[in-house]
């Protein structure tokens, strides 16, 4: 979990970066930005709004042979160092995106190297560094005086509520690589950011591991126990094993299928299942792990627990209470109407 609430723009380079291909130039600002308190507040939440709103799933610099031969693992580690260099190695940084910058989908636009105090992640206090780049222009009408007749004058700029690319590097788990958030906007180069310009993988760390598997169960429950059993099926077994996963720190695979998995006779599936999906999700050899709360809460947001029938009736679950769906909802068949039907029994009708 990370806190942006406090954070602190120290300092702020500014940089223009092209693309390489269009033979268009970078232009390196010689000294960095002399920040106002009128700007700092437009700034932070042009950079940060993003990183609020998105889930929080982390990269990592990573390398085939060794990290000292990564270019951005370097120059933030330089940063690090010596904070006083950051306006020095943010040249450093846009040259680099500028040789990254060699697609012709690739837009040319700003790049704002900042360095940052008083983030939380993990509940540890860090410095970040803050690369953003800003890449769309939008349209906006200028108003100006010309003797006795206001004039429209059309011009582009920056949407301050759209920030195109953007990354965190935390001064956090710098062996295994950083811990590092990121955003990107436009689609169009995906690559290019991710896999180019940071040359990233995902932070396998335990909420990684939790958010993975629970997204793989998810899909099992879809492709297997639904097809095999019924909706209801499908909807307690996820109530089972997301409150499996919110009762326990340490998943282990063994006692998860022995105490979600209602029907036995479909553990040989599951296992041939993860056979099937498990580099999808990066859980090859994977049976356990400890458990992220946060990331249980993230992934039970989106679990979905109404049962849709062709009757424009909607049945809703509980996930807190799934005992209560297994004594006193039933599922049935009607011979004269020859319609399934479902019996739901109570005391008394709650007020709204």
């Amino acid at each position: 979990m990370i806190n942006l609430f406090n954070t602190h723009i120290e300092s702020l380079s500014l940089h223009r970066v092209g693309n390489k291909s269009r033979n268009e130039a970078y232009f390196l600002s010689e000294q960095p930005y002399s920040l106002t308190d009128e700007i700092v507040p437009l700034l932070k939440e042009y950079f940060f709004k993003p990183f609020r709103d998105k889930e929080e799933n982390y990269f990592q610099f990573a390398h085939d042979v060794h990290l000292d031969y990564h270019d951005m693992y370097n120059y933030a580690t330089e940063i690090f160092t010596n904070p006083d260099s950051v306006h020095e190695v943010s040249k450093k940084i846009t040259k680099h995106l500028f040789e990254q910058s060699n697609h012709p989908h690739i837009k040319n636009g700003e790049v704002y190297v900042t360095y940052l105090t008083h983030l939380t992640i993990d509940n540890n206090p860090v410095d970040a560094i803050g690369i953003f780049k800003s890449e769309i222009k939008t349209d906006f009408l200028q108003l100006e005086e010309k003797g006795t007749n206001l004039e429209l004058l059309l011009q582009q700029g920056i949407n301050l509520n759209k920030l195109d690319k953007g990354c965190i590097i935390f001064n956090y788990k710098k062996e295994e690589g950083y811990k590092i958030l990121t955003v990107d906007s436009n689609r169009y180069d995906a690559r290019y950011w991710l896999e180019h310009f940071l040359s990233v993988d995902a932070f396998q760390d335990e909420n990684f591991m939790t958010k993975k598997y629970m997204k793989f169960v998810q899909e099992f429950a879809k492709d297997v126990i639904l097809p095999a059993e019924d909706k209801k099926q499908e909807v307690m077994f996820m109530n089972r094993a997301v409150n499996h996963f919110a009762k326990n720190d340490e998943f282990e695979e063994t006692k998860f299928l022995n105490e979600v998995m209602d029907n036995p006779d479909l553990i040989p599936e599951f296992k041939n299942y993860k056979v099937e999906k498990a580099p999808k999700y990066s859980i090859e050899d994977v049976t356990s792990f400890p458990i992220a709360n946060a990331a249980v809460s993230d992934v039970r947001k989106t679990i979905k627990n109404v049962i849709n029938l062709d009757t424009n009736i909607q049945i809703k679950m509980d996930f807190i209470n799934p005992e209560s769906a297994e004594k006193f909802v039933e599922k049935g068949w009607d011979e004269e109407k020859q319609m399934y039907y479902y019996l739901v029994y109570f005391n008394k009708e709650q007020k709204s």
